[in-house]
């Protein structure tokens, strides 16, 4: 590059010429590089099928992308791109919740991740592949158990309970980059209106979004090839959200449900190393 560079003193603009061909070389290898990731199409159609689910169900994109995302990427990786992917999907809604919000309860909430967070994701950091795996697949069924059952806690949640269960959240969303089962076990039952409930849950996994997007960086855990497939996956899972509106009728409520449970349990167990 050095002799290029020399030679092409004689011409004013080839300095100019040579840098940009070697940046666009370089970016053109990169995306090959993005484009080459190992199981790609099954990250597509994981977040495509979680989309349709979340459309039509409400629930189930961690619980069915990651468990997949686990076969192909780092666990670091595979928290990295749900996050991006799907980070963007609620921004519209935050004006409405931040309205509807009880603000104190989603502060201890949020206070509640804060603490745990940071230390479960560094211990995320520390652990084999293998054992994210498992521990994704296991969460994923049992809050399957818990969902298809229809358990529920029915005790008072007060305050102290409401900072335990954000910190749980944090403790489940650093291991496995799932932190709403708390939330669903424990937070559903406070004596908040649904709109309230549903707003408080929004925001605190937003919040749990930009913290992952935060701490994964300083842990130098973030890369720019997993942020660009984080992007790339956006339009399946937006395309699946639509399609699962659309399928979704509010007669057949208890058959989606249905269908998401077995869609859950089919990945949960795919992501299971003992199939490899």
């Amino acid at each position: 590059m050095w002799m290029r560079c020399c030679r092409s003193l004689q011409d004013p603009l080839g300095i100019m010429r040579v840098f940009v061909g070697e940046r666009v070389e370089n970016v053109a290898s990169f995306f090959e590089q993005v484009l080459m990731t190992d199981g790609l199409t099954f990250l597509f159609a994981a977040a495509l099928i979680a989309g349709i689910v979340r459309g039509f169900a409400g629930f189930g994109t961690a619980m069915i992308f990651l468990p997949v995302a686990g076969q192909y990427l780092a666990p670091t990786w595979a928290i990295a791109v749900l996050t991006i992917m799907d980070i963007i999907g609620p921004l519209p809604l935050v004006k409405r919740a931040w309205r509807d919000a009880d603000r104190p309860d989603l502060g201890r909430l949020v206070v509640g991740l804060s603490c745990t967070l940071p230390i479960a994701l560094w211990a995320l950091t520390l652990f084999d592949p293998q054992i994210f795996r498992y521990m994704v697949s296991a969460l994923s069924l049992g809050m399957l158990c818990v969902l298809a059952l229809g358990l529920r806690y029915s005790g008072a949640v007060r305050p102290p309970l409401v900072f335990g269960i954000g910190g749980l959240g944090g403790v489940t969303g650093g291991l496995v980059g799932i932190p709403g089962p708390p939330v669903i076990l424990f937070y559903m039952a406070s004596a908040h209106p649904p709109a309230v409930i549903r707003a408080n849950n929004l925001l605190y996994l937003l919040f749990f979004d930009l913290a992952i997007l935060i701490l994964l960086p300083l842990y130098g855990e973030m890369s720019l090839q997993a942020a660009v497939i984080g992007l790339m996956l956006v339009p399946a899972m937006m395309l699946g959200n639509v399609l699962g509106a659309k399928l979704f009728d509010p007669e057949k409520e208890k058959t989606y449900r249905t269908i998401a449970f077995v869609i859950i349990g089919i990945s949960a167990l795919m992501g299971l190393p003992l199939f490899d």
